[in-house]
């Protein structure tokens, strides 16, 4: 294996470099997407305030910034900086590194071990780093888009601090689109003029990776100024061989197509409900939002029909968020089949309302003496928890005893379908009242 490579910066202007190598930070402030670390408050802020930089973890989604932070952060406090693959080094190599650390130490120089992917190296190698960690003879800066919990040994977590990077938001994407595009180290092509939705398309197309949506970029850029041709959405749908599908995620198509999917959801048809997730997928939904209607659908059109539907899909959100793309979408569709196909029943919406309406319009009636606790002598005294009977005490832990306030005897909210299980439940509740009129 070859020994590890001082990382230097290269010179920006070099046009044979990627555009997003050309866009790397400069300073604290161009680093996107991440305030809570780069902001007046944030962590980072306060390292160089300080002038202390303490051995971390990066943790965070690919094109977050995490090895473009690192570097910046070496250059800001001027260190030297080792770029370490956790794929491609073993202890040997780590070794002769900390040997050369050891060297620039000596000249009053301190060294920054950057480690990308860390989560990659075995125990022994994360081992080998520890009491160099801890005398301060290394900066360690390990970066990880795995939890690093589980995935760094425990002695050497509690010797760096964890630092995360979020996701990048779309609107930071586009940010950074229109500054390269202007900038003189990214196109510096003042006078390209690129449409918002195109942007937009690009950003949702890189889904929160900076690096990612600035390979898009230039890219599109180079094909159109090639075939001479604007930069429109559909150019770029051409571009990257995927359709562009009309689609507002803030506007009217959004809640079209999500109106569509409960529907198909509703009315027991799992082709069309599929349909309709995929076609929102593609056309860059987020994947929370089927999600939450997928919940609402469970519990509003499924109900106590099939009280298994609500726990498919919080275990579908699970798993998709343990998952990620591309097979998270396969839980997606595991629960938009099951709920579609699902017996379905309203009650529960239906009682919901009934009660609800019931509370608006008689108030806060007071609580029947006989379902209050009474944990004093003096509320015993006065009648709190008198004649109350207690349900385990009686053959079946059943007793029918009056649960409601005075005005509302004899109210009936809960009428089970007779539906899947729902139908179970009604012949129970039927056994067990024998007085209320269960339709």
């Amino acid at each position: 294996m070859s020994p590890p490579k001082k990382e230097l910066f290269l010179n920006p202007q070099s046009s044979y470099q990627p555009l997003a190598f050309r866009m790397r930070p400069q300073l604290l402030e161009d680093i996107v997407g991440q305030p809570h670390l780069t902001g007046e408050n944030g962590i980072l802020t306060r390292f160089l305030q300080t002038g202390n930089l303490p051995s971390m973890i990066f943790w965070g989604p690919p094109g977050s910034g995490k090895t473009s932070t690192a570097l910046l952060l070496a250059e800001l406090f001027r260190y030297r900086i080792f770029s370490i693959s956790a794929v491609a080094s073993g202890v040997k190599e780590i070794k002769e590194a900390i040997k050369e650390a050891e060297k620039n130490l000596d000249e009053s120089i301190k060294t920054i071990f950057f480690i990308d992917e860390i989560h990659r190296f075995h125990k022994g190698q994360q081992s080998v780093l520890l009491p160099h960690v801890e005398e301060g003879a290394v900066v360690l800066i390990g970066s990880t888009t795995e939890n690093p919990s589980f995935e760094v040994i425990g002695p050497l977590l509690s010797r760096t601090q964890v630092i995360i990077f979020q996701k990048i938001p779309t609107a930071d994407l586009i940010d950074l689109m229109k500054r390269s595009i202007i900038n003189e180290r990214g196109l510096n092509l003042p006078e390209l003029t690129i449409p918002d939705d195109a942007l937009q398309y690009l950003a949702e197309m890189a889904d929160g990776d900076a690096r990612q949506v600035l390979n898009l970029l230039e890219i599109v850029v180079n094909v159109a100024q090639t075939q001479k041709k604007p930069i429109t959405v559909e150019l770029v749908g051409d571009v990257f061989q995927r359709k562009s599908f009309l689609y507002d995620k803030s506007g009217e198509e959004h809640y079209n197509m999500l109106s569509a999917f409960h529907k198909s959801l509703r009315g027991s048809d799992p082709d069309g409900a599929i349909y309709w997730m995929c076609r929102m997928l593609e056309a860059g939904e987020h994947p929370h939002s089927i999600l939450r209607r997928l919940i609402a659908c469970a519990s509003e059109d499924v109900g106590n029909a099939d009280p298994r539907a609500l726990l498919v899909v919080v275990a579908a959100q699970q798993a998709y968020d343990f998952l990620g793309e591309p097979e998270g979408r396969l839980s997606l569709a595991q629960a938009t089949l099951y709920v579609a196909s699902a017996p379905k029943s309203n009650a529960s919406c239906v009682a919901l309302h009934r009660a609800t309406s019931d509370v608006r319009e008689y108030g806060s009636l007071p609580v029947p003496l006989h379902l209050r606790n009474a944990p004093t002598h003096l509320m015993e005294k006065t009648g709190y928890g008198k004649d109350y009977k207690y349900a385990h005490n009686y053959p079946g832990a059943f007793i029918e005893q009056e649960y409601f306030p005075p005005e509302l005897s004899g109210k009936v909210y809960y009428h089970p379908s007779t539906r899947g299980y729902e139908k179970m439940i009604l012949n129970w509740l039927r056994q067990l009242w024998k007085n209320k009129k269960y339709s």
